[in-house]
């Protein structure tokens, strides 16, 4: 069997992902949106703040929060968003009004609407 020739393959799509671009979070160290392993308590929720904190002012918050949550990104801070607050979201599917208050209650959502 003979193997795809890679060429042949459609190249990235600029298009697609030029909004990363022009991120707030783009020259900050990825440690504050990821938590280190094992990360609990006081230090996890201020380093979410802080990272919740740079995506308030960020030009592309929509379309981060948009990518996250269509790919159902699972770690991290994407789009104003921790993990918790995505999964909120994913489980308030089922449930409309607790997904609602999950991101009306979220001060970056208070922010940008």
């Amino acid at each position: 069997m003979a193997m795809a020739d890679a060429r042949q393959l459609p190249g990235p799509s600029f298009v697609t992902w030029a909004w990363q671009l022009v991120g707030a979070c783009r020259d900050q160290d990825s440690e504050l949106f990821f938590h280190p392993e094992g990360e609990r308590g006081s230090r996890a929720s201020s380093r979410e703040a802080a990272a919740k904190a740079i995506c308030a002012g960020c030009p592309v918050l929509a379309e981060c929060a948009a990518h996250a949550l269509s790919v159902h990104e699972p770690y991290g801070v994407w789009g104003g968003m921790s993990e918790r607050d995505r999964e909120e979201i994913f489980v308030g599917e089922r449930r409309p009004a607790a997904a609602a208050r999950a991101v009306f209650a979220s001060p970056v959502a208070v922010a940008v609407g």
